[in-house]
C-alpha cells in the first residue's frame, strides 16, 4: 500500500503527526509490510497554523498513482477549499482506493467532489461548512461509507490510524499499536454506513 500524506500552508500538525505516528507501524505486521508513504505538497516549504514549518518531500505528484490519500485538516482549509490549482491537484486522486480524512480535512475532498454522494463527518465546529459538500453529515468521530474515511478533529487523527491499523491489519495488530504507543482508550462513535444493495439483497 502506497500513501500519500496531504501537506499545505495552515494545517493543523496534530491532525497529520497523529495519524503518522500510527499509520507508519503498518510496516510491522505481514499484511501491510510494504507499506510506505510520501509527504506531498504543491512546493517544499509548508507552515502549518502555528507557524512551524516543514519541507515536503514529493511536490505535485499525480495522485492516482497512490492507494490511499490523507488529509488532514487546520484553519487553512477554509480559503484552501476555494483554491482551483490545489482542488485541481487533489482531483488527480479520483480514482485512488482509499481516501481518508480527519478534521476540516473533509472540506477539501469535499470540495474535490469526493464526497458528493457519501456521508461523512468533520471537526464539530465545521459541521455546518461540510454540509453543502456531502449528502449526508454524521455527528460521530468516525465515518466509512465505502472507501471514503473521515474523522472529526484534531486528537480523532490517532483514533482514525488505529482503525485504518485494524481495517487492514486486524484487531491484534491494533493492540499492539495501542500497547506501543501507550493509548489505553477505547475510540467511540465509529459509524460504517450499510451498503443499500446489499441490505436490499439481504431482504429477500
Amino acid at each position: 500500500m502506497k500513501i500519500a500524506l496531504i501537506l499545505f500552508d495552515g494545517l493543523t500538525f496534530l491532525d497529520l503527526v497523529g495519524f503518522y505516528d500510527v499509520i507508519y507501524r503498518l510496516k510491522q505486521f505481514e499484511p501491510t509490510a510494504g507499506a510506505s508513504w510520501d509527504f506531498c505538497a504543491l512546493k517544499e516549504d509548508i507552515t502549518d497554523e502555528l507557524g512551524l514549518t516543514v519541507k515536503a518531500g514529493v511536490i505535485k505528484p499525480d495522485l492516482s498513482q497512490y492507494d490511499m490519500v490523507f488529509i488532514p485538516g487546520g484553519m487553512g482549509t477554509r480559503q484552501l477549499r476555494f483554491d482551483l490549482q490545489f482542488i485541481d491537484w487533489l482531483k488527480t486522486a479520483s480514482q485512488v482506493k482509499y481516501k481518508v480524512s480527519v478534521c476540516t480535512g473533509s472540506l477539501l475532498m469535499g470540495a474535490a467532489g469526493f464526497l458528493s454522494s457519501s456521508k461523512a463527518t468533520t471537526h464539530p465546529l465545521a459541521y455546518e461548512l461540510l454540509e453543502p459538500y456531502c449528502r449526508e453529515v454524521i455527528r460521530s468521530r468516525i465515518v466509512k461509507d465505502g472507501n471514503l474515511i473521515t474523522a472529526g478533529g484534531v486528537s480523532t487523527s490517532i483514533d482514525l490510524g488505529l482503525y485504518l491499523i485494524r481495517l487492514f491489519a486486524g484487531s491484534e495488530a491494533e493492540k499492539q499499536v495501542k500497547q506501543q504507543i501507550d493509548y489505553p482508550y477505547a475510540t467511540q462513535g465509529i459509524v460504517e454506513v450499510a451498503d443499500p444493495i446489499i441490505e436490499a439483497d439481504e431482504s429477500h
